[in-house]
Formats: structure tokens, sequence, C-alpha cells
């Protein structure tokens, strides 16, 4: 591949995993599953190491986690809290070993079970609490001070009179998670997807009370500086903790060499099964504290451990039945109704099968004993069935033909694998179309659930998507509806007139255009820049847009070309739906440049800067080659400052620069 394709992978791979990265730490929600993750990891870090001078200011190689501002105060650690690596295999076990014998032989290793929960650290004066802080991106966190004194596990008293910092991972337990869902579900709240998105949800609560009502626990694992403290060990480490009123798992265990952590790995890969917490993995660490620094560090993670993720768990179970649901492109999908079963970490009762195809090629029949697993470690699918617990005379399955919420004919095309209810009035798909124009990628109306809009639907206040902003004509009869309120309701309503401004990109997202996901969405935006010249846009324009092919310029053109549509974005419209676009102007002051920020700047910030450039018709680049028109320098400027001296590239420092552009601002 060319240079250019090589940058534009790196590019694309740092974005991508900063997203990943955004979703498991800041909305400990991740949509990926970690072999995934790492599997891009390594390929940017392979890219990385064959262009070193064009590595990205943000690339996740280089930082922990990521880090969102909340309304929550923001600490800086004094040490930070880093990540460790993760391995998938016992040959990287073996190379991870290896890698250490190659410094000393005289070491051992401890073994703890990871667990799937939220990074905290504990600050203890004299004895007692006095700050609590989550991990953020290593070097920053948020203060959880009030939450993490609901933790009735985490000790705010400790035995002896110490000043000291201690690590652990704040986690709910299944049986408390289970225990919330059922309440949440009463309410008509949406429930939580795992415990570690139920503990990260809870701990950073703005109202300590609802922490503690959801009864978090905490397993501390480390102390900081424990050389402080005549500690040498890691296990030593965790008897002291012990001592000292912290609640430490007891299942970890100190292995004289590499075998005897597989066989630990291999004992607990079973037994996490019968835990009432979590885990995903094995943490292993050179036990011997003296050898840190001679082992060494990463700019982002130690040297001496690691943490092994266990492979996806695959849990057999009963296959009670098979029932169908209607999608908002009138897809219809076969689900698995199951005897409830844990699946890593959370308890399934139902999971995708997928289309007729996905279930006659395994030969899946009501009554079978599946085997489950989380596909990404997130959707519950089938994976297949254990023919040796078949009982006789279980009937072969057979697809629907009539839609199970209108009655009408279900189709399948020859090409496609998936049946489709064509009637556009079918209340599954008018619901489902709702429920989608209202979510979190799309409209984000916060207060419309799955229940809530389940609920107004079918006590008829919303029949269609444009109904949610007549909702506020019914406050009044709304209040008195089970789970209500006025306070309720009237943030119902503030949030549905927020989201008439919403931007233009999840408008059309949210409208359900069949093929046109939220990047198609961003795509077409950027592309046309409205609206009306969305709506208008032609076959030859839409196939003109990167990464758009015929079936999706088809989809554009069919959805705009239906005057049912048309007139349904009008009502939107005339309801005051006004989505933004954000339409950067531009000059030609710096058309056809390339320019690159280095340094810390103090007039803008480095993104702030970036847009001028782009709105002056620039290119803020991100590394200094031969293309690179000038560079601005800030102070503390590196290794691209001295790049562009070895080049012979104009540099301007902040005031030059700003001299330029003062008059555009």
């Amino acid at each position: 591949m060319s240079r250019e394709t090589d940058l534009n992978r790196m590019s694309y791979l740092v974005k991508l995993l900063n997203q990943y990265g955004y979703e498991y730490y800041v909305l400990d929600n991740p949509t990926v599953e970690d072999i995934e993750y790492d599997s891009l990891t390594r390929e940017l870090k392979a890219l990385e190491e064959l262009y070193p001078n064009d590595i990205l200011d943000n690339t996740p190689t280089k930082k922990v986690g990521d880090y969102l501002k909340t309304d929550l105060e923001e600490i800086v650690h004094e040490n930070a809290m880093m990540s460790l690596q993760d391995v998938f295999s016992f040959d990287e076990l073996y190379e991870f070993d290896e890698r250490i014998r190659q410094i000393t032989n005289n070491f051992s290793y401890t073994c703890e079970l990871k667990i799937d929960g939220i990074a905290s650290t504990a600050h203890y004066k004299d004895g007692l609490f006095t700050l609590g802080a989550t991990r953020g991106n290593g070097i920053k966190g948020e203060n959880i001070t009030k939450n993490m004194v609901q933790i009735a596990s985490l000790p705010k008293i400790l035995k002896d009179h110490v000043s000291l910092e201690v690590r652990g991972e704040v986690f709910m337990k299944k049986s408390v998670l289970d225990s919330l869902n059922k309440k949440r579900e009463a309410n008509g709240e949406s429930l939580f997807a795992n415990c570690r998105n139920a503990a990260g949800g809870s701990l950073r609560q703005l109202d300590e009370h609802i922490t503690k009502e959801r009864h978090l626990d905490q397993f501390a694992y480390t102390l900081v500086n424990p050389s402080n403290y005549g500690i040498n060990t890691q296990v030593d480490v965790l008897k002291f903790l012990s001592e000292q009123g912290f609640n430490v798992n007891p299942l970890y265990r100190h292995c004289k060499d590499i075998n005897e952590v597989i066989d630990y790995i291999k004992e607990f890969d079973e037994k996490r099964k019968t835990l009432d917490y979590a885990t995903d993995g094995i943490v292993i660490k050179v036990n011997e504290f003296k050898l840190y620094d001679v082992i060494g560090y990463t700019v982002k993670v130690p040297k001496w451990a690691v943490a092994y993720k266990f492979p996806a768990e695959i849990v057999t179970t009963k296959l009670k039945d098979i029932i169908f649901t209607v999608g908002r492109t009138g897809m219809i999908t076969p689900n698995a109704v199951l005897d409830p079963v844990y699946v890593s970490g959370t308890k399934v009762s139902r999971a995708t099968l997928n289309n007729e195809d996905f279930i006659t090629s395994r030969d899946i029949r009501i009554g079978d004993y599946v085997r489950v697993r989380k596909a990404g470690e997130i959707i519950p699918e089938v994976v297949d069935v254990d023919l040796s617990r078949r009982t006789a005379n279980l009937p072969i399955f057979k697809m629907i033909d009539i839609c199970p919420e209108c009655g009408m004919p279900v189709t399948k095309k020859d090409n496609e694998a998936e049946h489709y209810c064509h009637n556009p009035l079918c209340g599954g798909r008018i619901l489902e179309g709702i429920i989608h124009f209202a979510s979190r990628q799309a409209m984000d109306i916060d207060g419309l659930g799955d229940k809530q809009l389940e609920q107004l639907y079918d006590l008829g206040y919303i029949k269609d998507i444009s109904d949610i902003y007549l909702l506020k004509n019914y406050a009044s009869e709304i209040i008195m509806i089970d789970r209500y309120g006025i306070k309720k309701v009237s943030n119902l309503i503030d949030a549905i007139e927020k989201s008439k401004t919403q931007s233009l990109d999840r408008f059309i997202f949210g409208l359900g255009i069949k093929f046109i996901g939220a990047k198609a969405s961003k795509s077409l935006v950027k592309e046309f820049k409205s609206l009306d010249k969305i709506m208008h846009a032609t076959y030859i324009e839409l196939l003109s847009i990167e990464d758009f092919g015929e079936v999706m310029a088809d989809s554009i053109i069919n959805y705009f070309n239906d005057s049912k549509n048309v007139e349904l974005i009008n009502k939107l419209l005339s309801y005051g739906v006004n989505p933004t676009v954000n339409i950067i102007e531009t000059s030609d002051l710096f058309n056809g440049k390339s320019i690159v920020l280095t340094g810390a700047l103090t007039r803008f910030t480095r993104d702030e800067a970036s847009l001028v450039i782009e709105k002056l018709g620039g290119k803020a680049a991100s590394s200094v080659s031969s293309k690179t028109s000038f560079v601005v320098a800030g102070s503390d400027a590196g290794s691209k400052l001295t790049k562009a001296k070895e080049l012979g590239i104009k540099v301007l420092n902040e005031e030059e620069f700003f001299e330029i552009i003062k008059d555009y601002l």
C-alpha cells in the first residue's frame, strides 16, 4: 500500500479506537469485544512504528482510556493510574514470561481475578477516608468522594492511623443487578445492560443517595508507593490491605512460574461462572516490587503485568420458544426465548436468531438445548444446538408467512436472507421507527425510552414521530398516567423542545431511511449542507459521495420520492423542528496550504486553531513533511518544531499567526 493509504488508515484507526475508548471508559458501555479492540490497536501500533514522524497527537496508544468533562469535579492524580496490556492466549503469556526472563530469573507471579467494574482510587489521611476518584484518562479523573462514601465494603476508617492511597475496582454484584433491573422494569425505566454499565452509572451520580440505593461493592488491589510502608511484594500488599479493613478478593494466588499461572487461569475460567460478580479475565503481575523499575514501563502500560482476557463465554440453556419482532424497516427478526442464564455477567432470557437461513442451517428447534454467547460481548446470540440433548419429535422450524403485528403477508427477496413486512401502516414498524427517532444516537430525547414510547403509543398519544412534538398539548393528561408526575412530564417536554435544534445528521439518521446509518447521515450533511438539498439530491450526486453505493443512493431517492415521507418531514418542520447544520464559512487565505500546530497555545485551544485554519481554506495537518506550508509553534514545542527546522519549513510563533488571521475572526 502507498504511504498516503497507510496514513489515512492510521487516522481512521485513531478516530475509531478513541470512540471505542470513549464508550468503554466514559459511557461504561463497550460496543466491541476486547479482542477486536486489541487487534485494531496492534494494527495502529505497527503503522506508527512504520511512520514515527506522523503519529497523531490524540493516538490512543499513548494514553489511558478517555475522559469526559462532567458536572463532577476534576482531580489530577498524583500518581498516574496506568492500564494493563491485554493478552488473549497462552502463547502470549509465554512470550510475556520470556521477555521478563531475558532480564531476570529470580521472580514469581501473583494472579488476581480481573473484576468487570470501574477503576477507582481512595485516599486516606491519618486513617480517615478523604478523597475518592475515577481513573478517567489516567492523569485526570472525577471526584466521586461523596459516592464512594456510600460503598459499604470500602472502609472509611482504617485499622491504623496511616495515610495512603489505595486503588481498586468498584462493581455491582449480579444479584444486585437483577434486583435493580426488576425495579427499573416495573417503573418503565431502561434496564442496565450489565454489571459494569450499572456500576459506572451509579458511581457517577450527582446525587449520592442514588448511589447508596445501588448497593455497590469494591475490591482493593493496589497500594500506591508500597515501599513507604515497608512492603515489598504484591502478596504482602493484599495481606496489608485486608488487615487495614479493605475488601480484598480472597481468590488471588501466588504462583512460582508461568505454568502455575496458566493452571490458575484454567481453573477460574470454569469457577467464574458460579461467582456473584462479573470477571472477564486474570491480572498477572510480577510479585516482587524491586523488579518493577528494572523490567520497566511503556508510555501507557507497565511491562511487568498483563491482563489475560477470557474467551467469549458460551453457555447452554433451553430454547423455550421462538418469537418474531418487526423492525422499523419492516424486517422480521426471529428471537429465542430462553430459560434465563448468565452470559458474561449479564442475565439473558432473549437472544437473536438472525433470520430463517440461520435457524434452518443449524436445525434449531423449540425445545432444544442451545449454546448462547454475546456477539462482541454485547448482543446475546444463539450459536448452535447441543444435539446430544435433543428429545424426539421436536417440530422443525417453519418461518412465519404473515406479520405478527398487522397480519399482512411477509415476503423475502431472492437475493436477501431477511423477510419483510411491507405494510407502511404496520404498528410494529411505526413503533420501532418512533423508538429509533427518539433514541440516543438520533434525536436523543431524554425520557422517551422504549417502555415510555410503547405506553404512549398504546394509549394513542403518539401514532407517528411527529406526534412527539404535540405531547405538550396533553401534559395534563400524561401527568395522570401511573409513574409520571408534574416534574417528570415537565422534564420530558423540555427534552422534546431541546431536540428541535438537534443536528441535521442525527435528524436524517432518526428518519430511519433503509441502509442509511449514522455515518452515512454525516456524509450526506457534509456533502449537501441542508435538508432541502438532501431531499432533492440526484442519483449521480449521491453516488459521488465517498462510500455511497447504488443501494444507498436508491434508498435515499425512494424515501424522498414517497409523498408520505415528505409530508411527515413538512409536518415536523411546521411543529418547530429545525435541525442545525454547522457549516464553516471559508476563505481562500490558506487555500491549498498544509499547516501544523505544535506546542501549547494561549489564545486558542488546538481544536479552535484547527477550525480557524479550515475556515480559511487550509488543512490542519498532524505531522510535518516536505508538503507542510508552515508550522505554528507554541511554548514547549517538541519534535515537530525540530523536524520543521531540519526541512527548512517556515515557523511562526502564536503572535505572528494571530496577526495573519485576526481580521478573519
